[in-house]
């Protein structure tokens, strides 16, 4: 495990269905727990553990054969800049490798320069933009870097 090379004590968990979700690092990454709902059940959920403290988590939605969807990747903010996004960044592709898929994608908002980075830097290449996403699928408008978000840009990575 990638993660375990940054440090012997983490472990990454897959989420039972009757286990607690968690919302508090989910809801770094995604506006609302009404959106997260929308997509965590059908999800598989991974959690990044240091004994039994939450430090990250990630969201893997299957698409089809081919293709499954990070939905949710989130560190502590306590963990970020040091480099956990992009170990786990390398344990989702082989968990989406060995689950057979084709390709691994991820949508973020067109203003998040930052988010769009960091997955360039990982491999991904940006492939469509959903226009009006944000403004269709939540309930407020939600605003980034003093900016209304409208449109997500998705990305891929060819597995």
């Amino acid at each position: 495990m990638y993660i375990q090379s940054l440090n012997p004590a983490y472990h990454l968990v897959l989420v039972e269905a009757d286990n607690q979700l968690p919302y508090s690092l989910l809801l770094l990454a995604d506006e609302t727990r009404y959106a997260i709902d929308k997509y965590v059940f059908d999800s598989d959920v991974y959690v990044l553990k240091e004994e039994e403290e939450e430090l990250a988590v990630f969201c893997l939605y299957r698409i089809d054969q081919d293709t499954v969807e990070l939905k949710n990747i989130a560190v502590s903010s306590e963990l970020q800049g040091k480099g956990i996004g992009s170990r786990l960044i390398k344990e989702i592709v082989a968990i989406a490798q060995r689950g057979g898929y084709k390709q691994l994608i991820v949508g973020t908002a067109d203003c998040g320069v930052d988010q769009i980075r960091f997955y360039e830097r990982n491999g991904f290449v940006q492939y469509t933009v959903k226009k009006d996403f944000f403004v269709h699928n939540y309930e407020e408008p939600i605003i980034e870097n003093g900016i209304q978000l409208r449109d997500m840009v998705m990305l891929r990575l060819d597995l």
